[in-house]
């Protein structure tokens, strides 16, 4: 009978769990994650997938773990080194499970990232941006905060790689993030991708939390409508539709003459655009792209992110390094951006609400709603929503283009 009870216990993983109670800390954190993308709604679409996969990942004997190949691509499968591309699809599945199947194949491989990428197209209206291209430049200035977070990871160790892997989680940008440390530093995909993602789902606190230290109450009561009435005469855009169609294609091609290697992200962030755009002729396209398609790849990258968050690769000092470095690189985009505003301001008579500039970052629209609430605050009549938009779209392409820029000089 006492054989048959450690025979029970055995099977459980409870055992597993008493010998390694680091378990535990991975199911707070999947926890609390899926509170934030429950409860408080928080990114829900992205935080409930990583988070049940990080839950599914860290129960020992499960085998839903990614189990990461080292730089030369070898695993450990049954006490054998292999070559991970050496090995087919279904030997993956079998000897290393289903959760190491869908990473190896969607998501080391790079294919989902330009997938979401060519469904967010399908989502944005880029009409805000070419209305206002003047604010533009802000989605621009906010890409500092890659660029300084880079240089310091560098300063204290890590290599130029991995720094800019940790960079660009202040593009706010998820599958820009993933795409870049793919290409960059793929053993520290998991930390990275939690970061960027949970940042990007922190916007209604970070953002307010940075706008606060940096805006006085008359900057972020700046009336951006009224500044438009001083305008000598406003300008009009004739034929929207035929500009919007003919943007992406030149974007496309502007993009893919200066940085070559920004072509996977921005090809298929425009071409998504594009079949929106175009209208009733490409509405099938349009639809499967910003919904089954768009839907489909969130679902699995959100999983195998998730799957890559095992104890052992999220529990040391370099995970702690990346979630402090992102969380700089964040802060520090949206203090560029409003920053930028602010010198603006000094030499115009038409003055700018620096809300315009924290939205510089990605994260769209959300980054773009919470500043508009802020404005409210201040303002019940300031809707700043539209002008936040034309900056925060801008950001969309400014973070890709310094990824393209980052692989070109690194990889």
């Amino acid at each position: 009978m006492d054989n048959l009870f450690q025979k029970i216990f055995d099977m459980t993983a409870f055992g597993n769990i008493i010998e390694q109670p680091q378990f535990l800390i991975m199911y707070a954190l999947a926890f609390m994650m899926l509170y934030l993308g429950i409860k408080k709604r928080y990114e829900p679409l992205l935080l409930i997938p990583i988070s049940f996969g990080i839950l599914l990942a860290n129960f020992p004997g499960g085998e839903m773990g990614v189990i990461q190949a080292d730089s030369d691509g070898n695993v450990m499968v049954n006490g054998i080194m292999k070559d991970i591309w050496e090995m087919p699809l279904h030997e993956i599945a079998h000897e290393l499970g289903l959760m190491n199947f869908l990473y190896y194949m969607l998501i080391k491989t790079g294919f989902l990232p330009p997938v979401i990428f060519m469904g967010v197209g399908a989502l944005t209206d880029f009409g805000p941006m070419l209305r206002n291209l003047r604010l533009s430049i802000f989605g621009a200035a906010a890409q500092l905060g890659i660029f300084a977070v880079l240089l310091v990871a560098i300063l204290i160790g890590f290599t130029p790689k991995e720094a800019a892997a940790l960079g660009i989680i202040g593009g706010a940008d998820g599958p820009t993030a993933i795409f870049t440390t793919i290409k960059l530093a793929p053993h520290l995909l998991g930390p990275i991708a939690i970061a960027a993602y949970s940042y990007m789902a922190l916007v209604p606190v970070i953002i307010p939390l940075v706008v606060k230290m940096l805006c006085s109450r008359k900057e972020l009561s700046i009336n951006m409508k009224e500044e438009e009435k001083k305008a000598a005469k406003p300008v009009e855009i004739k034929n929207l539709r035929m500009i919007k169609i003919i943007f992406p294609i030149a974007v496309t091609t502007l993009v893919a003459l200066f940085v070559p290697t920004a072509v996977p992200l921005i090809g298929m962030l425009m071409f998504g655009n594009l079949l929106k755009e175009i209208g009733s002729d490409t509405s099938r396209l349009f639809d499967a792209a910003s919904n089954s398609i768009m839907n489909t790849a969130t679902i699995f990258l959100g999983l195998c992110v998730g799957g890559t968050m095992t104890c052992d690769s999220f529990l040391n000092w370099t995970t702690i390094g990346i979630i402090v470095g992102g969380f700089l690189a964040f802060a520090l985009s949206i203090a560029s951006g409003i920053c930028m505003v602010k010198i603006w301001n000094l030499a115009s008579k038409r003055k700018i609400n620096p809300l315009i500039g924290a939205t510089g970052l990605s994260a769209v629209p959300m980054a773009s709603r919470v500043a508009n609430e802020i404005a409210l605050k201040y303002d019940p009549k300031n809707h700043v929503l539209q002008y936040c938009m034309s900056s925060n779209i801008s950001g969309v392409i400014g973070s890709a283009v310094a990824a393209g820029i980052l692989i070109s000089f690194l990889y």
